[in-house]
Formats: C-alpha cells, structure tokens, sequence
C-alpha cells in the first residue's frame, strides 16, 4: 500500500491516517505531494478524485478522506484493534472521531497546525472557545468512561483510531499554548510522547518547505525548525 500526504510540518488530515498505519505496524509506502506549489494540483490530480490528500492506495482501490482510510484499514486487518473491540466503546470512538471529523472549524481556522513553531496564545472568538471546551469535555468524559484507570492517559486506555483522529488538535493547543486543564494536558502529552508521533514530528521539523500563510499572522515565542 502507498499513502499519499502532504507536508509533515502542516497537514493535520494526512497525520491521522499515517498514525494508524504507524502505530499498528501496517507496512506502507509514503510518498509526500508539498502543498503550494506549481505542481501540487497536478501531481494530487492523478491520485485523487478529490484534488486532496491523504489517498490511500491499495492495488486499484484508492481511498481518499481521513476517516474514510482508517475504516478501511480497520476492516482490511480486524485484529489489529484500530478500534476498540467493546461494541459501546467502539460506538463512543466511531461517534467521537466522526464529531472531529466535521466539527470544531473555529478551532481548525484561529489555531493553524505548525509543529516547526511555538506561538503566543492568540485572542480567541467566543465560538474558538466553545469548541475548545466541548474537545476538553469529549477527551474528559471518555477517559473516565472507558480508561478510568488505565495510566495511559489515552482515550481508551490503548492509543486508537480515536485519539489518531484527535492527534492534530493536541499538537494545536500545544503549539499555541492553549489554556487547558490539568487532566487535558495529561492527554496531550501522551499524544505528544507517543513514539509514531514522535516519528512524525521528527520527519516534520527535517522537512525542506514552508508555507507562509501557516506561518504569519501569529506571534513566534520558539521555533524548531
């Protein structure tokens, strides 16, 4: 299988999908399309039907859209536990990941994913803020449903498609010093240590390009790359 991404440093859809293939040892090919360039539409036309990355490639099958990726993974090795095998905690995950999928838009337009900068907190819409309270209270009330006690700090005790599709937004509260609280900061740093992310981020900061509108607009406290 060949997955087709865009850069590490910004493309929070392609990160979701390569977790899952990364942190379930599902052998793949990377292939990398730079966003923003002359050649981007093009190159993304011959692969996807969408004009957009991720596209997972498997033989003749072309799978395209985040979620849609790891619902096939996850049905292509269904020992792999892409999902947890409780039919409830299956049904929170699916219904979550899905909730993330489609939401949070003030989110994903004030807080930009960079993993190459830490920037100062900028001011927040009221709408930003609800969505981030409503991310808090989903992370929250799943750890203590389902991985009351885990020590994981995971949504369900053993990192999931869930806490992949949810990966992209703890790296936006870290990189902008969202203001959060205590049991959500366990969370984001257990994303944040998890060895496939770290890969990801190492493979992110040693990446050639950038994208200036990922990068203004916001005040730079460090930068990593």
């Amino acid at each position: 299988m060949r997955l087709v991404i865009a850069n590490k440093l910004y493309s929070s859809w392609s990160l979701r999908p390569w977790l899952v293939m990364r942190a379930f040892d599902i052998p793949f090919d990377e292939v990398v399309i730079p966003l923003r360039t002359p050649q981007t539409n093009d190159k993304i036309a011959t692969v996807s039907p969408s004009g957009k990355v991720p596209v997972l490639i498997d033989g003749d099958i072309h799978v395209w859209e985040s979620l849609a990726i790891i619902e096939y993974l996850a049905d292509k090795y269904p020992g792999k536990g892409i999902w947890p095998a409780d039919v409830a905690a299956r049904a929170h995950a699916r219904s979550i990941a899905n909730e993330m999928h489609g939401g949070f838009m003030p989110v994903r337009q004030a807080l930009p994913m960079n993993l190459g900068k830490r920037f100062k907190t900028p001011d927040l819409s009221e709408d930003a803020r609800g969505s981030i309270a409503r991310i808090e209270e989903i992370w929250r009330t799943t750890r203590a449903r389902f991985a009351p006690s885990s020590g994981t700090g995971f949504l369900f005790g053993a990192f999931n498609a869930a806490d992949a599709m949810y990966a992209p937004v703890v790296t936006r509260f870290d990189t902008y010093q969202v203001p959060v609280a205590s049991d959500t900061r366990v969370y984001m740093d257990a994303v944040l240590a998890y060895p496939a992310f770290q890969a990801w981020k190492r493979a992110a900061l040693a990446e050639p390009w950038t994208i200036t509108d990922y990068e203004a607009g916001h005040e730079a406290v460090e930068t990593y790359c």
